[in-house]
């Protein structure tokens, strides 16, 4: 991927859609209160907004009439990382913010969430029931004996039931955790006994790909191997009895209770994310309940541009930090569209389908399923009534060239393409959506506001048009608190500010353009380096992909122990093709003429199947590690793999080689 600052935009916003943007209202309103610059549009907003932190983040709070039930003393009190102080002194709570929208009597029966499944049946569930539910819900987990910091946890899919089951456990201040029911028994283990929590929300199953998946089981087991549990709460999705023991979802929701939400402090945990925890036990991620209120407010209501006209639906599961970002557009009074299902069942337009049935105006999604449309040959505009849709955003990994011209020709030219960057260990984006500024093919838009983002080389220079590692040199508010089970700070230390004492470094290689765009290049701790180049092996996917022949691929730079380089292409092939001479051929040539000569694999070899995070992620390092020689147990944690057996292809070739 090349920077495109000579080339034309690929869209432009116009002057009435600039104008009527909430960033726009926002910098004109700062401007008069809080002294932010009225000239020189987003650049001039995001310059100021790092440059005067303590008071972009106040103007922030105010903007959204963040209810602060005792007032802060400062805003940042001290703005070391790790361990930055945001308004001390302030209580509030995350989950009357998201219910606020009820209030409204010309809101209140207005849909709060749409719930879609493989059927295609559609349910939904207005303000005032939801704010009735969680109402209901919280009184149960006091009666329960749950107190402010206990932990509560979640094995569901995609359902209203998690968002009721989520918001009541924030309003009753207890942390909230989940995972997705397609993780099995030791994957969910590795996550919730790191944590202990007092009370399991569960499902009987979960349809997926036109299947039932039954977990009574797993249930069993989790319920054996989660000595804390005072509670069991089963929700019968499949229509099963509850287990002995167990109480019912529906006896807990019904009652008629106005909600009481707890007033914390600022830093009082709101959840435990989990990283995907290639090696060794997954990461438990801390996060605020005034952080994260301050972060998404910020990034749905002013980068993402959604409001209660708005319909928000990003495909996700609850064991990833989308979902999370997804439940807080309630914060900003939009309706959530909640999917629960196969992303290609019952074919690969099934995405694009509820985008249509649902009227969604923001459709997120990840850019493999964009470019596996583009594959397939799915035409969404022609076939669908997107009319609706605003912007689509993707993340996950960095959005090809050829997706953002698939989405432009596809969909529509006067789409909004926002591909956008960030991670679990913030809940937010780094860089991404800002609906003011124009589109260039590969680029994600901008640094996000109050992100002080940079480009940084190993000495920690600033780079503009190279690639560099990238850094985030001032606080954001939703990054971790601490993690759980790190008592001296030290494992949250490491993992992020081992390399610039101080500075955020989050594991990325990254361009900042000229124009002030940004390029992602894939993981720096698993770059390729060759010759003293540094290649992101996100271009390569790029290039190989666009081939017919491959369903996809990993590449690894491996240092050889006499000094010299490996670099093998890993291909996963399509049904019927063949890795002949002349596919090979074809591999190369494709990357040399997209890329360069050095960027070309000194082998291509064809694998059973491309191994990832149970979140989607390629693991390119684990599979480095088994190729320098490592066992495969110190190599990977077995529960964060979607299919353990593909990494003892790897394991054999790493015999073979030493």
């Amino acid at each position: 991927m090349t920077a495109a600052a000579n080339e034309a935009p690929l869209w432009q916003p116009g002057p009435d859609r600039i104008a009527a943007a909430a960033v726009t209202r926002f910098q004109s309103w700062a401007s008069q209160r809080y002294g932010a610059p009225a000239e020189g549009g987003y650049a001039a907003l995001h310059q100021w907004s790092v440059d005067e932190l303590d008071t972009f983040w106040q103007a922030v709070a105010d903007w959204f009439e963040v209810r602060f039930s005792t007032p802060y003393e400062t805003v940042l009190a001290d703005r070391t990382m790790p361990g930055a102080q945001w308004f001390p002194g302030a209580t509030l709570n995350y989950a009357e913010h998201a219910l606020r929208t009820a209030e409204d009597p010309l809101r209140a029966d207005a849909p709060a969430l749409l719930h879609v499944d493989e059927t295609h049946t559609q349910v939904s569930v207005s303000w005032s029931e939801l704010r009735r539910r969680v109402g209901s819900l919280a009184a149960e987990l006091r009666a329960l004996g749950v107190a402010p910091g206990d932990r509560v946890s979640g094995y569901l899919p995609n359902i209203p039931q998690a968002v009721v089951a989520f918001l009541a456990t924030a309003a009753v201040g207890g942390v909230w955790t989940s995972c997705a029911p397609d993780f099995g028994a030791r994957s969910v283990l590795d996550r919730f006994q790191q944590v202990e929590p007092v009370v399991l929300f569960t499902v009987d199953g979960y349809r997926y790909g036109g299947k039932e998946h039954h977990r009574a089981d797993t249930v069993a087991e989790l319920r054996r191997e989660l000595p804390t549990l005072r509670a069991v709460v089963h929700i019968p999705l499949l229509g099963t009895e509850a287990p002995e023991g167990a109480l019912e979802w529906s006896a807990l929701t019904s009652a008629d209770t106005e909600p009481v939400f707890e007033q914390v402090p600022f830093d009082h945990p709101l959840w435990v994310l989990y990283s995907s925890g290639t090696t060794g036990l997954p990461k438990a991620i801390v996060q605020s309940q005034g952080g994260i209120l301050l972060e998404h407010f910020k990034q749905i209501g002013l980068h993402c541009d959604l409001g209660p006209d708005d319909r928000f639906f990003w495909y996700t599961s609850t064991g990833w930090m989308m979902w999370n970002f997804l439940v807080s557009g309630l914060l900003t009074g939009t309706t959530l569209v909640l999917y629960d299902g196969s992303p290609g069942y019952p074919d690969v337009s099934a995405q694009w389908r509820v985008a249509e049935q649902t009227g969604a105006t923001l459709f997120g999604t990840s850019a493999a399923y964009v470019m596996a449309c583009r594959k397939a040959g799915v035409h969404p505009g022609r076939d669908f009534d997107l009319s609706r849709v605003q912007c689509v955003a993707t993340t996950g990994s960095p959005l090809p060239p050829d997706g953002f011209r698939w989405l432009h020709d596809e969909v529509d030219a006067e789409l909004w393409i926002a591909s956008v960057s960030g991670g679990t260990d913030v809940c937010s984006c780094f860089a991404g959506a800002v609906p003011t500024l124009p589109v260039h093919i590969g680029e994600l838009q901008a640094a996000c506001l109050g992100t002080d983002l940079r480009s940084w080389d190993p000495a920690g220079r600033p780079l503009i048009g190279e690639v560099g590692e990238l850094v985030v040199t001032a606080p954001m508010p939703s990054m971790p608190t601490r993690f759980w089970n790190d008592p001296d700070g030290s494992r949250y230390h490491d993992s992020y500010f081992d390399m610039y004492p101080g500075v955020w470094r989050h594991g990325d290689w990254i361009t900042i353009t000229e124009h002030g765009s940004v390029i992602i290049h894939g993981r720096s701790d698993s770059t390729l380096n060759r010759q003293g180049v540094r290649m992101g092996s996100a271009d390569i996917y790029e290039a190989v992909e666009r081939l017919p022949e491959i369903r996809e691929s990993l590449v690894i730079g491996l240092e050889e122990p006499d000094g010299g380089y490996w670099m093998p292409l890993f291909v996963h092939l399509a049904e019927g093709a063949r890795l002949d001479d002349e596919l090979r051929d074809s591999i190369k040539r494709t990357i040399r003429e997209n890329l360069s000569p050095r960027h070309v694999p000194d082998e291509v070899i064809e694998v059973p199947g491309i191994p990832h995070t149970l979140t989607g992620k390629r693991i390119e390092v684990p599979v480095k590690r088994l190729l320098q020689g490592t066992a495969l147990a110190k190599a990977v944690n077995p529960g964060s793999i979607d299919n353990l057996e593909l990494l003892h292809f790897y394991e054999d070739l790493a015999r073979k080689r030493h």
